[in-house]
């Protein structure tokens, strides 16, 4: 079994938490309905962060299929790094790419929407394998699987996948990039920071397909969450802003924070000296009665079977005040 359970002090206030994990290869979404308990998965296997100095990996469907193999609710979208080679999909054998997508199934949300009626929750999928900017990344493999010619197609089949959300749902968008319009200075959540004079790297059908949503639509959308665009600046420039609150008040989330992982040393004030143990990042959403509640990045030392919470930053309360 993964993680421990405690019971919570004020059961009956329906809670869900979401684990964040985008890096610059998929983005994940870990959903973990709470009633009467808490869930922590502080203890996934080491596995699921393989690298503590880099990026998920190229194409790396080893990790992807440990990610598909957990046994507990979660939406995947996949990102630049997992068709880092793969232009076209191959019509002789199946490539990394078709097997990644395979073995995640219907978790993999890519243009499409997952409902989760337990929690009245949906959640809808942005442009799969996006690398951020003006231009459609694997234009080839988006078309061949998803008929997708250009940035106004791509706008409308996100658009499409948000319709006929049930009316009690919040949606939350996944997707690997964030959209354009939340700021072009190089430490803005979407800037540039390899570039002198930075810009916005954002993504431009994420970004007209929630205007769309909002403007067309009564969906209901408090939280966008994504990744690609590290935390750790280009060139030593400090650190990007890592969530914005936009307009209707929707939440914009950063969750690339790399590395995610980092090995126990006397640096890291881990409290356990065994080399064995590790020090890992968390951004965590809590939803409590259909609103965003709380959300933070915490900092988890993992030695053997136990687990210690380390450093917890508020990024955001209830009262819509966002901390960085």
């Amino acid at each position: 079994m993964i993680g421990t359970l405690k019971k919570m002090q004020t059961p009956f206030n329906f809670l869900s938490r979401i684990w964040c994990s985008s890096q610059a290869g998929s983005s994940f979404l870990f959903i973990q309905p709470m009633c009467a308990m808490i869930i922590h998965f502080w203890s996934l296997p080491s596995n699921i962060f393989p690298d503590p100095i880099g990026d998920f990996g190229n194409e790396n469907l080893e990790l992807v299929q440990d990610v598909a193999a957990l046994n507990f609710p979660k939406a995947v979208i996949l990102g630049n790094h997992d068709s880092w080679s793969t232009q076209q999909f191959s019509s002789k054998k199946k490539d990394r790419v078709q097997l990644q997508l395979e073995c995640l199934g219907q978790e993999h949300v890519g243009y499409k929407r997952l409902d989760f009626p337990l929690l009245k929750l949906s959640i809808v999928g942005g442009r799969p394998f996006s690398c951020g900017g003006q231009q459609i990344f694997r234009k080839r493999l988006l078309s061949a699987r998803y008929g997708i010619q250009d940035m106004e197609g791509s706008a409308k089949r996100i658009y499409e996948a948000a319709l006929g959300t049930p009316e009690d749902h919040l949606v939350i968008l996944l997707a690997h990039n964030g959209p354009t319009g939340l700021g072009s200075e190089l430490n803005d959540i979407c800037g540039k920071d390899w570039v002198f004079g930075g810009g916005d790297h954002g993504d431009p059908d994420l970004a007209q397909a929630i205007s769309n949503l909002k403007e067309t639509t009564n969906v209901s959308i408090p939280l966008v969450v994504f990744g690609h665009m590290h935390k750790e600046l280009a060139h030593g420039n400090g650190l990007r802003k890592m969530i914005v609150v936009g307009t209707h008040n929707i939440i914009y989330l950063n969750g690339a924070i790399v590395p995610r992982v980092k090995r126990s040393t006397n640096e890291t004030s881990l409290q356990a000296s065994n080399s064995d143990g590790t020090y890992r990042a968390f951004t965590l959403v809590e939803i409590l009665n259909g609103q965003v509640n709380k959300i933070s990045e915490s900092w988890v030392s993992v030695v053997g079977n136990e687990t210690t919470l380390e450093e917890e930053h508020i990024l955001f309360k209830s009262n819509g005040q966002s901390s960085r």
